[in-house]
């Protein structure tokens, strides 16, 4: 009989207005990190920094690494230790693929690989349920329950930067559909079965960041700093959008009439705004900056 009552609609859609702004108060309530995305939510990102993290050339200190991180992760998601706060990112995943950037100019790096792993084992995910891939994540990660998207910050080519929206790329059977207007629309890419909803952590690697691109796959370590940070957040809007803001305040330092990259870079605010993907207002992001803080830009 309800199913001709005129308020038996009304009444579905209210009760599950309740259960979602029920469901995402839980979340909240357990921790920020991982509140469900809204018109008026705020994105958490965290921020860590160590003087010492790179050594005398240039390269990462294993030890550093697992410090940021671990505490990056405890102040993201507001815990006091580092396995909890994985446990309650990857809730009860069996399998985790962490997809990682290969790139041999600017990689995600072993020393990151490695310890993103270990806290991911330590958290009750089984060693062999952990695969780490790039360009073979479209065949090895997509069966995985929970994805960990951790890349380095540069700027692209196609899409202004590279950062965490556009990490999952080789997940795409043919990732050049991707590419026009600036790589406007890769916020449709995490729409695809092998990584909807299934991405709880994303590590934008700050280390030695690259602001300047001229042309495809162009690298020059004229263009790179040793920034020494390593950004972590549940969104991956958010984190882009600091991302972004750091690259633009390093080129306004360094270079003369460059375009902003916020227009270079727009799949980030259309991420978030068509494909609601997090948040893109920098008014409604919570940075949260830990350790060395000389030379911060953002």
């Amino acid at each position: 009989m309800d199913s001709m009552n005129p308020d038996h609609g009304r009444e579905i859609t209210r009760r599950r207005f309740v259960t979602t702004v029920s469901t995402a108060a839980v979340a909240a309530a357990i921790s920020p990190a991982l509140a469900v995305p809204g018109e008026t939510s705020r994105a958490r990102v965290v921020l860590v920094r160590d003087e010492t993290v790179l050594d005398e050339a240039g390269k990462p200190r294993a030890d550093a690494i697992q410090k940021m991180l671990d505490r990056g992760m405890c102040e993201l998601l507001q815990v006091k230790e580092p396995v909890e706060a994985w446990k309650r990112v990857l809730g009860p995943a069996k399998t985790v693929g962490i997809k990682t950037n290969a790139w041999k100019n600017l990689a995600t790096g072993p020393e990151v690989e490695a310890a993103l792993k270990r806290r991911i084992v330590d958290a009750g995910v089984p060693e062999g349920g952990v695969t780490i891939d790039d360009h073979g994540a479209r065949q090895t990660l997509a069966s995985c329950d929970a994805l960990v998207n951790a890349r380095p910050l540069r700027t692209h080519h196609w899409a202004g930067v590279g950062g965490c929206l556009k990490n999952p790329i080789m997940f795409a059977a043919e990732p050049s559909v991707y590419h026009p207007d600036l790589c406007a629309d890769l916020g449709s890419l995490w729409s695809l079965p092998a990584i909807k909803d299934k991405v709880k952590l994303n590590v934008l690697v700050v280390l030695t960041p690259q602001f300047l691109t001229r042309g495809p796959h162009h690298f020059d370590t004229r263009y790179v700093w040793p920034y020494r940070g390593i950004l972590l957040s549940t969104d991956p809007v958010a984190v882009d959008t600091i991302g972004v803001r750091l690259l633009d305040a390093k080129r306004k330092l360094a270079l003369e009439e460059e375009r902003p990259l916020t227009q270079l870079a727009h799949h980030v605010r259309i991420a978030g705004e068509k494909y609601k993907l997090g948040v893109a207002d920098p008014s409604r992001i919570d940075l949260i900056k830990l350790g060395w803080d000389k030379d911060l830009l953002v």
